[in-house]
């Protein structure tokens, strides 16, 4: 993704639109404006034109309303069903689904942040980043724990005592490139 559509992407009013529809919600004007009550109407839709100029959003249906014609907006993400659709995106196509995956991590901690009783060491808010050297072997016993150990959690069922957290896991690796 070259730096203006990241440019694009980082204001304020665009995210909160992208937060708005990930997880594949379809949303219209009015709805967005529900979720971003401070923007004044003619400011949403410059920016959703925005979005759609650079293909990050499309319109997904049209419907007549009283003479008009309401837009309902989604996300325009590469269809990835299975591995091997994953590993046939372009370059540009993994970036803009990062984008969109991290997008969606600001979001959560945006909405953790605005509760009222905010307590981070309580309730387990952590962000690192730690430099592992292992080789291919070793990376793939690390990665059938951490499986084993997340599978196992993800039986729980919902109850009093158990609060629901959300996970996420990045790997990246160094350039191999000095």
């Amino acid at each position: 993704m070259n730096q203006s559509k990241m440019k694009l992407i980082l204001h304020p009013v665009r995210m909160k639109i992208i937060q708005s529809l990930l997880n594949g919600k379809n949303m219209t004007v009015q709805q967005l404006s529900q979720r971003a009550k401070d923007v004044p109407q003619a400011t949403l839709y410059r920016h959703l034109n925005k979005l759609l100029e650079a293909d990050f959003i499309q319109v997904v249906q049209e419907n007549q309303i009283r003479g008009t014609v309401e837009k309902v907006y989604a996300l325009k993400e590469p269809p990835v069903h299975s591995q091997e659709d994953f590993l046939c995106l372009s370059k540009e196509e993994h970036l803009d689904l990062f984008l969109t995956f991290t997008t969606h991590l600001l979001g959560l901690y945006e909405n953790y942040l605005q509760q009222e009783d905010v307590d981070l060491v309580k309730d387990g808010v952590s962000y690192t980043v730690a430099n592992l050297y292992l080789s291919d072997t070793e990376f793939m016993e690390l990665m059938q724990g951490f499986a084993t150990l997340i599978q196992k959690a993800m039986e729980n069922e919902p109850s009093p005592e158990r609060r629901a957290r959300n996970l996420a896991t990045i790997v990246i690796p160094e350039s191999t490139k000095k």
